[in-house]
């Protein structure tokens, strides 16, 4: 699970890669943005602009990386699998 600088709360597979300085360092796939009700209602992110399911971001815009509880890991993976 990742929070963005922005508030956003992601949860994804994250990887770090290398690059070049100033290129984005970190890797996503399959992220879903959590949603502020109290459903806990995950909807793939930027789904009204994009079909990719891999996105490359800066380190830098990720406040804090932490697992998430086994109720939302679950759910996350659900819909990863279908």
């Amino acid at each position: 699970m990742l929070v963005l600088m922005n508030q956003q709360i992601l949860l994804a597979q994250i990887e770090e890669v290398t690059c070049e300085l100033g290129e984005p360092d970190c890797k996503m796939t399959e992220p879903f943005i959590l949603s502020d009700d109290l459903a806990l209602t995950l909807q793939p992110w930027l789904i009204n602009i994009t079909t990719n399911n891999t996105f490359m971001i800066h380190s830098d815009k990720i406040l804090t990386i932490t697992e998430p509880n086994s109720k939302l890991r679950d759910k996350y993976e659900s819909l990863v699998k279908e």
